[in-house]
């Protein structure tokens, strides 16, 4: 009888193990809640300790891992330990960095206050046709084209193929600038102007219908869509050729829905995993997934309230610049 109940308890156990295996593989329980902000390991870096780069407008990887940060001071180099200040080897930048990119070729592409060079790790090549222009935003689309927003006198895109430019101001109608560039999943070339938003590539250039609201950063969602950054507000879709409010809900009150003003965009990324990054002006990062959104400010242990630039790295780390620091955020094996 013993014996018996032993071999029924081995059964029964074994049952349990399998049952709890088939389980743990659906999606139902295999899906793991979103992060909130609080629950990813936070390192900032603020004069406290040591840090002194001014505002960093923008970051970038090379594949040799180190981490640039253009900005206020110039251009660095971090490995993880130092900033480094770095100029090319026997040239110096036409001006400060304001845009980064590392293109699929692995070249480091130097937006600046007065024009555009790229570095391919031995030599820089400048790119004249763009002249002293200032360099907001820098783009390789699916093709490996490199495309440049320009603040001029007359707003301006540049594309770079094979090493030579060639800049379009439509007569004028973009205004003074091109502040933001983003590629849909339809390949649709997007530009976000000083006289609005315009849909470039493929076909003839349209520009969309503007609420007045000024642009901030354009970015994709996790399905391709356009996502658009307005300058002091919200985020925007395109919806029936105009731009609409995207509903977002905070996590804390569970029905509360965070207004425009709650937000007042100013930097935007979106992660890896489809998660929206929104640096605001004023109130520090905004998480949002899945249409709920959680927050963390400089009451949280954030080095600043503004948002300079945003940038996942290939670890998936996020990198938040404000104007009083850097911030990282970056996954835990195990979430609390």
């Amino acid at each position: 009888m013993n014996i018996l109940s032993g071999q029924v308890r081995r059964r029964i156990a074994l049952g349990i193990i399998l049952a709890w295996a088939v389980l743990a593989s659906s999606p139902l329980l295999a899906r793991e809640p979103p992060l909130q902000i609080g629950q990813y390991a936070h390192t900032s870096w603020t004069a406290r300790d040591g840090y002194s780069l001014g505002l960093v407008f923008s970051m970038a990887q090379t594949r040799d891992g180190y981490l640039w940060l253009g900005g206020e001071f110039g251009l660095f180099r971090f490995d993880g330990l130092k900033f480094m200040p770095w100029q090319p080897p026997g040239s110096a930048l036409p001006s400060k960095p304001y845009s980064l990119l590392v293109a699929r070729d692995g070249t480091l592409w130097i937006g600046t206050f007065e024009g555009l060079v790229s570095w391919n790790g031995t030599e820089m090549t400048r790119y004249p046709e763009i002249g002293k222009g200032f360099v907001t935003s820098l783009l390789e689309d699916r093709e490996g084209t490199v495309w440049a927003g320009v603040l001029a006198d007359k707003g301006s895109l540049c594309e770079v193929r094979q090493g030579h430019a060639r800049c379009h101001e439509p007569d004028g109608s973009f205004g003074r600038f091109v502040w933001s560039l983003a590629e849909d999943r339809e390949g649709v070339l997007w530009v976000g102007a000083d006289s609005g938003l315009w849909r470039w590539r493929p076909g003839t250039p349209l520009r969309v219908d503007n609420p007045g609201a000024p642009l901030g950063d354009l970015i994709t969602s996790a399905d391709g869509q356009l996502l658009i950054g307005m300058r002091g507000s919200g985020l925007r879709r395109i919806r029936n050729g105009a731009l609409e409010s995207i509903p977002i809900r905070g996590s804390v009150g569970a029905a509360k829905r965070l207004t425009d003003q709650d937000i007042k965009s100013n930097k935007l990324l979106r992660d890896r995993k489809g998660g929206i990054w929104i640096g605001t002006d004023g109130r520090g990062l905004v998480h949002v997934q899945d249409g709920v959104a959680d927050t963390f400010s400089q009451a949280d242990g954030l080095s600043g309230n503004i948002a300079c630039s945003l940038f996942e790295d290939r670890e998936g780390n996020i990198w938040f610049a404000s104007e009083r620091g850097l911030d990282r955020f970056r996954e835990l094996p195990v979430v609390t």
